[in-house]
């Protein structure tokens, strides 16, 4: 064991929580930093989704081109600066074979103010219908969001419910008649499963019937590496429920797949049929009644008065060179699968087991993965980590029903740190096995 147990157990006691469990991502960052500041141990990081490889060079060059051309002195348009919009729609035809225009495409600061707005809007459409429908596990802070707004979800766990079993679950909840939106991530964050084509079928489909909205994130974009997603207008596509409902509202992000986190850049994709649709009662909230309308000029403008205009010019360049063929993003991200690969042999060699698994395919490798250790709730497993410096989130904030597992993020750990990780996972449970000492 590398660090003191009392040590560990003193600062965790300064946040007032009895379960480690509650923790959200942040706090748990904070938590580990103050362990490591106290004893000097390095540890390996896995609860924090940040990426972990430097931005493209052709996305630096860009923003740097549009602070010479004095764009930070000029407020952005609401609805996106030109250039971005045009790129976007050429990305959503290259990459995921849908035809949008520009106007459908509308940049918001980060895929989280796409989804604030996403999912705000959605529920002041029809007030009889007010809630959220999750497919969890998910990103925990969009519930945090919805608790902002007052307004109430739903959410049902994905890992019992895979292939045709989805649509007996999904629609049990859409004939409540109260779900206004359908929301998940895939590549899944924190599982990292895929919806197959049969799943994202089932649920355009159901979305149609049922007149709800799908907001689809799409941060990890093409990062299921079992296919070749990179090369523009070639088969095989993102996969997207765009392709089988035209009830969708889709959210890019320039954080994981262009490493631009910092600029909080992202953009939503929403069809044209809800781009012109009215509902009446978006007029309780704005003036005008087009949810197209609403959302930038309602969510947006109320909320940031518009997207960071360099950050849009960066991406927008960025997107233009992979649309022309002359980057190809996926390249560099391939790192992400490489030690991914490498780190769950570690853990399935010392005892551990992957939660959610693909159901007739290997799960793919990439940013996040789950595990368990038998017989250890994820609280024990979160707390038994620190004592041997590393760190990782419980499912159970993402809306899993498994109490047992851990996500755990590759992105900041180093390559040189993946030999420290197998000799700390292997200290640990040769003493779990030897002692049980800590459950």
């Amino acid at each position: 064991m590398a660090i003191s147990k009392e040590l560990v157990d003193e600062i965790f006691k300064q946040f007032g929580q009895d379960d480690i469990n509650k923790l959200s991502i942040r706090e748990m960052g904070k938590l580990v930093a103050q362990i490591e500041q106290k004893t000097g141990v390095e540890f390996i990081h896995m609860e924090m989704g940040v990426p972990g490889l430097p931005p493209l060079q052709t996305t630096v060059d860009a923003e740097k081109e549009a602070l010479d051309k004095g764009l930070a002195a000029l407020y952005p348009d609401i609805e996106g600066i030109p250039f971005v919009k045009n790129e976007t729609a050429r990305f959503a035809k290259l990459f995921m074979d849908i035809d949008v225009t520009p106007l459908n495409c509308i940049p918001s600061v980060g895929a989280m103010q796409g989804s604030f707005a996403a999912l705000l809007a959605a529920a002041r459409t029809n007030k009889s219908k007010p809630c959220t429908l999750f497919i969890d596990p998910g990103f925990p802070v969009n519930k945090s969001q919805l608790q902002l707004m007052g307004l109430p979800f739903k959410s049902f766990d994905i890992l019992e419910n895979r292939g045709e079993k989805l649509r007996s679950t999904l629609t049990a909840f859409l004939k409540e008649g109260d779900i206004c939106t359908i929301t998940y991530s895939s590549p899944n964050n924190p599982s990292w499963i895929n919806f197959t084509e049969e799943e994202l079928q089932i649920i355009g489909e159901l979305a149609t019937q049922y007149d709800v909205i799908v907001v689809e994130d799409l941060a990890y974009f093409g990062m299921d590496f079992r296919k070749d997603y990179s090369k523009p207008g070639v088969p095989p596509y993102q996969p997207t429920v765009a392709h089988y409902t035209d009830n969708y509202i889709l959210l890019l992000s320039a954080s994981k797949i262009f490493s631009y986190a910092g600029q909080r850049i992202g953009m939503m994709i929403i069809s044209e049929s809800l781009r012109t649709r009215h509902y009446p009662e978006l007029k309780n909230y704005f003036t005008s009644d087009v949810l197209g309308h609403f959302i930038p000029y309602g969510a947006l403008y109320a909320t940031t008065a518009g997207t960071s205009h360099t950050a849009q010019y960066a991406f927008a360049a960025t997107l233009k060179a992979v649309n022309d063929g002359k980057i190809n993003f996926l390249d560099a991200l391939k790192e992400y699968a490489e030690k991914a690969k490498r780190m769950k042999e570690i853990f399935l060699k010392n005892g551990f087991y992957i939660v959610y698994k693909e159901n007739n395919d290997e799960l793919a490798d990439g940013f996040y993965f789950t595990v368990a250790y038998p017989n250890m709730t994820s609280s024990q497993l979160m707390k038994n980590f620190l004592y041997y410096g590393l760190s990782a989130i419980s499912l159970s904030i993402t809306g899993s029903k498994d109490n047992h597992g851990l996500r755990v993020c590759v992105s900041f750990v180093r390559q040189e740190q993946i030999p420290v990780l197998a000799e700390r996972l292997k200290e640990f449970s040769e003493d779990m096995k030897k002692t049980n000492k800590f459950l």
